[in-house]
C-alpha cells in the first residue's frame, strides 16, 4: 500500500540524527512490547506479512506521530482483536473477561533463545526454473495495491539488473491474506540516477530484494 511506512524518497523530514550511545529501549514498556510481539508471533495466528501490514496500515498522520514500539503495540492490538484473542472491553479494563482461544503454539521462556536463533525461514522447495539470471535487465511493474507489498513506490516502473537469485520464497502479497505461495526472489541493482534523477552520483547504486511477479524482462 502507498501508506505512511513507504517513505523512500519522501522529502521534508530533515536528516536522521544519530543518538550517541543509544539504548536498545528508551523505556521499560518498549522491551515488554517486543517480548509480547515475539510471543504472539509464535502462536501461529498470523503470518509475517500480516503482522507487517498491521503495522503499516494506519493513517499516515497517525503513523508519523507514533514511535517505533507504539506502532508495534497498536499492530498487536489490531491482530489480537481481529482474531478474537481480546475484546475492546478487555482492553479497556485491562483484564481477561473470556476464556482464551485455542492457539497453534505457545512460546515458553526456556525456548526463547532457540526460537530466536532459528528465526522464521520463508524459503521453500524450488519449483521450476527462475525466469531471470544474473546480468539480465528487468523493469519493475507499476503496482499500487491496497494491501501489503514489498515493492516500494520509488522503485516501481524502473529498470535494473539482476545481480543474484536468492531462491524460492513466500510471496508477501499473497501471504498477507493468509495464502502461502512461493515465488523466485532476486537481488535487483538500480543506478541511483534511475531512481532519483541526474543529480545523483553515477557511482551510487541501490539494491532491493524483489519477487518475480514484480519484474518483467527489459532487453
Amino acid at each position: 500500500m502507498n501508506g505512511g511506512a513507504d517513505l523512500g524518497g519522501v522529502m521534508g523530514f530533515g536528516p536522521v540524527v544519530e543518538e550517541a550511545d543509544e539504548p536498545n529501549f528508551h523505556a521499560e514498556w518498549e522491551a515488554r512490547v517486543l517480548g509480547m510481539v515475539v510471543a504472539l508471533g509464535a502462536c501461529g495466528q498470523w503470518t509475517l506479512d500480516q503482522s507487517r501490514f498491521a503495522r503499516e496500515n494506519r493513517p499516515p498522520p497517525a503513523y508519523m506521530m507514533m514511535s517505533y514500539y507504539e506502532i508495534w503495540l497498536e499492530a498487536a492490538i489490531t491482530l489480537m482483536t481481529e482474531r478474537g484473542m481480546i475484546t475492546a472491553t478487555e482492553l479497556e479494563q485491562g483484564r481477561a473477561l473470556q476464556a482464551p482461544i485455542a492457539i497453534r503454539r505457545r512460546l515458553v521462556a526456556a525456548d526463547v533463545e532457540a526460537v530466536l536463533n532459528a528465526g522464521g525461514p520463508v524459503n521453500r522447495p524450488e519449483i521450476g526454473e527462475p525466469a531471470f539470471a544474473p546480468g539480465d535487465r528487468i523493469r519493475t511493474i507499476n503496482l499500487h495495491p491496497e494491501g501489503h507489498t514489498r515493492l516500494p513506490r520509488y522503485a516501481r516502473d524502473k529498470t535494473g539488473t539482476v545481480t543474484k537469485v536468492h531462491g524460492f520464497h513466500v510471496y508477501p502479497d499473497d501471504s498477507v491474506s493468509g495464502q502461502e505461495r512461493a515465488e523466485w526472489l532476486y537481488q535487483i541493482t538500480f543506478d541511483a540516477r534511475t531512481l532519483w534523477g541526474p543529480k545523483q552520483s553515477p557511482r551510487d547504486i541501490v539494491t532491493l530484494d524483489l519477487w518475480q511477479p514484480y519484474l518483467i524482462a527489459n532487453p
